[in-house]
Order: C-alpha cells, then sequence, then structure tokens
C-alpha cells in the first residue's frame, strides 16, 4: 500500500498535535489524537491520491492500514477503533484483555459493561474525551479502568482504556494510612486528657492515685512519641526509596553493635538473644542507621512476641551473590491468613497485645521498605506453635546493582 504526499503530511501533523496534547493535557488526550489523526489521513487518502492509480477503499483491502496497526500495537494500554459500533480494529493490549475475537464485533457486546455501552452508543459529538467513565470489574474483579472515547472527523470512535487498579489501590492506601494514624494518636491523647481533667479534682489530693495517674500519663505520651517517631522515619525511608545507598557496612559488626545496645538496656529478654555470626563476610552497600533500625525492629519484635526465657536466634551467613540474616523467636506464631498483611502499616494480629507491649504497628512496615531501598529480599515463615522466622537478604556491594527488591511469604504446610 503506497502512501501519497497528503497522507504523509497528515501523519506528521497527527504526531506534532500528539506531542502539544502530551504536553498540555497529559498522555490519555495525545493518544486518542495520535490515533484519530492517523486513522483520518487513512481515510482521507482513499479519495485524494498523490500516485498514478486511486488507492483502494479501506473495505475492499480486508485489513487496515499496517501502519496504523503497528501504531496502535505499541501504546501499552487497550486501544479500539470502532466503525459504525463495531470495532474494526483493536491493538494488542486490548486484545490480551477482552480477546483476539473481538475485531468485527459489536463494541457493547465487546466491551461487556452498562457504562461502557451507554457511552458507545451515544450520538457523535456528545462522547468528551475529557470527562471518563470508570469501569469496574472489566477483566478481572479486582480490576478498574478508565474509559475515555472519541470521535474522529471521518465518522470512526476511539476508545482508550486507562488500568487505574495501582492508583486506586494507592488512594485507597493513603485514606487507610490517615485514618489509622489518626485512631492511633486519638486514643493515647484522650486518655491522657482524661487523667489530667480527673487530676485536677479531688483524686489529684491522694498522692499515690496522682503517681499511679501519672505514669499511665507518661507511658500514653511515651506510645504517642513512638508513633510519631515511626511516622516521620518511615516518610524519611521512602523518600530515599530510589536513591540506592552507597556506604560500605560490615554486618557482622552491626549486628555485634545492636547485640551489644540490647543487653545494655538492661532488658531481661535481652539475655535470650543468641547470635551466630559467619566471620569475614563481605560489605554491603547500605544506609548504616536504617540498617540498624531494621535490626532494632526485628530483634524487639522476637523479644515480644517469642515466649519468656526461649531464645531469639540471630544468625548472619553467605548465601550466594547475598548475606542471609534471619531472626527467629519460639512464640505463638502466626496464622497463615495473617502473614501476607504483616507489613502492611498499622496491621496487627492481636491489637490489644500489641498495643500494650508498646507497638506503633509501623515496625515491620519500616522493616520492608528498608530492605526494598537496599534492593533485598524480605521473607516471612511461621508456624502456629512453633514460632516465626524474618529472613532478609541483601546483595553484597558488587552484586546491589542486579538484584530486585521482593517481599515474599513462606506459609506453614
Amino acid at each position: 500500500m503506497g502512501f501519497g504526499i497528503r497522507t504523509l503530511w497528515a501523519v506528521v501533523v497527527a504526531v506534532v498535535a500528539t506531542v502539544v496534547v502530551f504536553l498540555t493535557g497529559g498522555p490519555a488526550p495525545a493518544i486518542i489524537t495520535l490515533v484519530g489523526g492517523i486513522a483520518a489521513a487513512l481515510v482521507a487518502s482513499e479519495g485524494v491520491s498523490d500516485t498514478p492509480d486511486d488507492l483502494p477503499a479501506l473495505e475492499e483491502q480486508g485489513s487496515l492500514s499496517p501502519l496504523l496497526e503497528e501504531t496502535l500495537d505499541a501504546i501499552v494500554e487497550p486501544v479500539l477503533l470502532i466503525e459504525r459500533g463495531r470495532v474494526i480494529l483493536a491493538n494488542r493490549s486490548a486484545r490480551g484483555l477482552l480477546g483476539s475475537h473481538i475485531v468485527g464485533e459489536d463494541a457493547r457486546i465487546a466491551i461487556r459493561h452498562p457504562a461502557a455501552a451507554e457511552r458507545l452508543i451515544a450520538r457523535e459529538g456528545v462522547t468528551d474525551p475529557d470527562h471518563p467513565i470508570s469501569l469496574v470489574g472489566l477483566g478481572s474483579l479486582e480490576q478498574r479502568w478508565e474509559m475515555r472515547v472519541a470521535d474522529t472527523s471521518s465518522g470512526q470512535r476511539i476508545v482508550h482504556l486507562i488500568d487505574q487498579t495501582a492508583h486506586d489501590a494507592a488512594e485507597r492506601m493513603r485514606v487507610d494510612f490517615v485514618a489509622n494514624a489518626s485512631h492511633e494518636l486519638r486514643t493515647p491523647l484522650a486518655s491522657i486528657l482524661g487523667f489530667i481533667e480527673t487530676l485536677g479534682d479531688e483524686a489529684g489530693e491522694d498522692a499515690e492515685i496522682r503517681a499511679r495517674f501519672l505514669k499511665v500519663m507518661f507511658d500514653e505520651a511515651r506510645r504517642m512519641q513512638r508513633l510519631v517517631e515511626d511516622l516521620i522515619s518511615l516518610s524519611r525511608i521512602e523518600a530515599d526509596k530510589y536513591r540506592q545507598p552507597a556506604q560500605p557496612v560490615d554486618m557482622n559488626d552491626l549486628v555485634q553493635h545492636v547485640w551489644d545496645e540490647f543487653l545494655d538496656s538492661g532488658s531481661r529478654r535481652a539475655e535470650d538473644i543468641n547470635c551466630d555470626l559467619t566471620p569475614d563476610l563481605p560489605p554491603i552497600a547500605g544506609d548504616r542507621a536504617q540498617l540498624s533500625q531494621m535490626l532494632h525492629n526485628l530483634i524487639g519484635n522476637a523479644m515480644k512476641y517469642g515466649r519468656a526465657d526461649t531464645p531469639v536466634r540471630v544468625t548472619l551467613e553467605r548465601d550466594g551473590a547475598m548475606l542471609k540474616l534471619a531472626v527467629a523467636d519460639r512464640g505463638e506464631g502466626i496464622a497463615a491468613s495473617h502473614i501476607p498483611r504483616l507489613t502492611e502499616r498499622f496491621y496487627r494480629v492481636d491489637s490489644g497485645r500489641s498495643r500494650s507491649i508498646g507497638g506503633t504497628g509501623l515496625g515491620l512496615a519500616i522493616v520492608k521498605h528498608i530492605v526494598e531501598r537496599h534492593r533485598g529480599k524480605l521473607e516471612i515463615a511461621s508456624e502456629v506453635g512453633v514460632g516465626t522466622t524474618f529472613t532478609v537478604r541483601l546483595p553484597t556491594i558488587k552484586n546491589a546493582d542486579r538484584t530486585v527488591s521482593e517481599v515474599s511469604v513462606t506459609k506453614p504446610q
């Protein structure tokens, strides 16, 4: 199929228009502009030809232009071209989402959704790409899509589907985070205010009652302080998420240092910590302060949730191109249904117990983000009645750039 000078100029104009729209209106209008411009150019080429022989009509060719098909396939999001209510072209992403059989079908059957059907049958000029509609359950029950529809000058209709699943999930996480943080701060604050009011009455005259109330107020204030500190820490770690640390860190030395800090803290459970460190391990590229915080959180959790007078075992060894750090406790264990959500912010298996021992609900979320920043891997294995093991694998310096961070779960048999 040959292209005339007018067709070539039309395609060039469409591409230039796409760039302008992208800079001013975002990627969705840009894609619609590009597809519409090329489609209009190809349709226009039917009637005006710069070659000696007129080009055959699109219907007589049996297929649309390879240029348009290749252009659509290069777009990672689903795009459909509709003419007289039927799908005449669907890119690779659209065929993967809706099925390859959709080409030639009624558009309302291809996209089986009530909201989509109403927009697809709207008369020309009613559709507005700047006012998309939301489609829930297209492809799978969890997926959410934004559908934009625009008309071309040649009477065709372009449908662009934008996957909003990740965006909506992030928005729900943000809303939940704000709600949970507000609740966690409001509870101790209400307790403090209540005790202050009580102390202002007759209770403040009794030394024993006053001392007991002041201790509760101090504990609640400390809890709020820990929560605020964890929130600030999590915010800082997320801000540095894409900046890989480069400082050489000797993990043997760091584990030993953290172990000494626990022993110096005077905690009765600190004597149960048992460290098994492999000598002469290579350094990792890391942020020493963040790695220290990760160790404090993992070992501290093992001390809190392990049974009294049971060992907290910390091992550090080489595992191929990685260093393998494991922290194991002998506690009640965690049911398999809870394990995938342990690293979510404010998620607790037992809310009452976690608060009573001073937990903020952010410790494992902080651990996960530190591991991700260090391009490492976090694994959680637990068995009810036996205990839980947290395993962190961190790349050594020469392998740091080739490692992709991930969080995985090992469920009990």
